[in-house]
């Protein structure tokens, strides 16, 4: 019987190995936004249609993802961040990869990402971006305007960071682009009904990038364009590992 994932915790944390028939020797570290889930034996990306088909167009192509639960509702948080890179290193360990990965972060999950990306640049290949928080003090005055999400927004903030409300914007002040240069790669892809708000965010982030010389694209797709979507994340790929 065909093993397709490996479940694991690390520091109380689960984790999942996903593991693909015919190994291309690359990895993916997969990063979800605030409702992503590991959990008995499965995950919430192998549960939604379309994530699932994401997931298994790298499997197919040969990707070994892997990814971990950090946290919960981490929103970018120094503990989510030590164990994305503690899981990096053991799954390096682990499995037979190059050690330059991609990386696919999702909402929440690209505060993540970019330190990542800044701080681990040597390691990574190339991101992929799907719909990300990119500047998270931008992030919560956005949602000043819809009052209970507003609201619910600063509780998993603060249990996040282990701050109070006072302390709040202190702790969140360098969780934004702006803070964590990086030349990796970078592809972003933002749903057409995006708030304006927020596509000014992203094409600002790819204005500043392009202005440093460093390969970055913003794609915008309609929500059901989920075959195309996997394929234009393969291909993206693809394009960076001409290098081993």
């Amino acid at each position: 019987m065909e093993i397709r994932e490996r479940y694991f915790f690390l520091e109380q944390e689960p984790c999942v190995i996903h593991l693909p028939e015919k190994p291309n020797g690359f990895g993916v570290l997969l990063i979800g936004d605030v409702n992503y889930s590991i959990e008995n034996g499965t995950s919430s990306w192998v549960q939604h249609p379309g994530k699932s088909l994401l997931l298994e167009e790298l499997r197919r192509a040969g990707y070994t993802v892997f990814s971990s639960n950090l946290y919960g509702r981490h929103w970018g948080s120094d503990k989510a961040l030590r164990l994305a890179k503690r899981l990096y290193h053991i799954v390096m360990k682990k499995e037979i990869l190059n050690e330059q990965i991609h990386i696919v972060a999702e909402g929440m999950g690209a505060l993540t990402a970019l330190e990542l990306m800044s701080e681990m640049s040597s390691s990574i290949r190339s991101a992929v971006l799907l719909n990300p928080c990119l500047d998270l003090p931008l992030h919560i005055g956005l949602e000043r305007e819809h009052k209970f999400f507003y609201k619910r927004l600063l509780r998993e903030l603060q249990e996040a960071y282990g701050v109070s409300e006072e302390e709040l914007a202190d702790a969140v002040a360098c969780k934004s682009y702006h803070h964590h240069p990086s030349c990796v790669p970078v592809k972003l892809f933002v749903p057409t009904h995006e708030r304006k708000e927020r596509k000014t965010i992203h094409r600002d982030f790819e204005a500043k990038r392009l202005q440093e010389g460093c390969d970055v694209s913003l794609s915008f797709h309609l929500q059901d364009a989920r075959v195309k979507l996997a394929n234009s994340i393969v291909q993206f790929f693809r394009r960076y590992e001409g290098s081993l």
